[in-house]
């Protein structure tokens, strides 16, 4: 009867995706119902390790972080874990052959969350693999099915999207990530100075990887490419909202989509892929 334990873990990364994220919950509902639960699985997995370095800010971080890392490899080599979110993430691994450094890599970047830290180029590099460019990867495993020459084909591709995501987060999330958390992603940045001229230069390299990740949305199995193009579409408005946004107002105040907006962009994005734009 374990299948009923797994279709409830199931259940569990689905509702985490839809409470946190309703534009990762729509451009995973424009994906094949195949590949569907193995995006939730993965999201609600990642999502777990954000919030703990995030938000459980009056416990030891360190030791959940620790605790998290263990039982993440208990799943691995178990086949199982009673932590559901865990369960549905060991299950899309094996199933799907995602390569573990990559989990080890991105727990890695959690990690440098949990302390202060003067990033450098290399640091914010590392971060940005970490946190967000090995996702990109896990998901492209997932969409490519076990293709190793299509996963090396398009890994490029998928790493810059997941970068510009990661960055457009950073700008969108600069007032909760300084004035409370006490981070500063970009590196030789004095956000006490944080000008337009600045911004802009970060934005100039945001809209190049935007740029280089869509000549790859275009080559992604039709299984996933409207699902992975109406997420680009979202992060694209929110990006072009933070662009006519003032350095100034976006250092106080967190920059939205509304969900109108999201609904209103899922329904031209079906039609531009229908249309062959893709």
């Amino acid at each position: 009867m374990k299948h009923l334990f797994d279709e409830l873990s199931l259940k569990v990364s689905i509702e985490t995706t839809k409470k946190y994220s309703t534009s990762f919950s729509l451009g995973i509902l424009a994906l094949n119902e195949d590949i569907r639960p193995a995006i939730y699985a993965i999201y609600g997995y990642v999502r777990l390790a954000d919030e703990i370095v995030d938000s459980f800010h009056n416990y030891d971080k360190e030791r959940l972080m620790k605790r998290f890392r263990e039982q993440t490899q208990e799943a691995l080599d178990e086949k199982i874990s009673l932590n559901p979110i865990l369960n549905a993430f060991q299950h899309v691994v094996h199933q799907y052959q995602i390569d573990t450094e990559l989990i080890d890599t991105f727990l890695k970047s959690m990690e440098m969350d949990l302390k202060q830290i003067d990033y450098n180029s290399e640091l914010y590099d590392t971060y940005i693999l970490g946190s967000a460019e090995v996702v990109g990867l896990m998901c492209l495993q997932v969409f490519v099915q076990g293709n190793k020459s299509e996963y090396e084909r398009l890994k490029p591709y998928a790493m810059k999207l997941g970068s510009a995501f990661q960055k457009v987060n950073f700008l969108r999330d600069l007032k909760e990530d300084f004035h409370i958390l006490g981070r500063t992603y970009f590196p030789a940045v004095d956000m006490n100075a944080f000008t337009c001229e600045v911004k802009a230069t970060i934005e100039k390299e945001i809209k190049e990887e935007f740029d280089i990740a869509l000549s790859g949305i275009k080559m992604l199995p039709t299984s996933a490419k409207y699902g992975v193009y109406l997420a680009y579409t979202y992060y694209v408005s929110l990006f072009n909202k933070i662009k006519r946004t003032p350095a100034d107002k976006i250092i106080h105040q967190r920059i939205r989509i509304n969900n109108g907006k999201k609904l209103s962009l899922m329904m031209s994005s079906y039609f531009q892929y229908k249309l062959a734009m893709l």
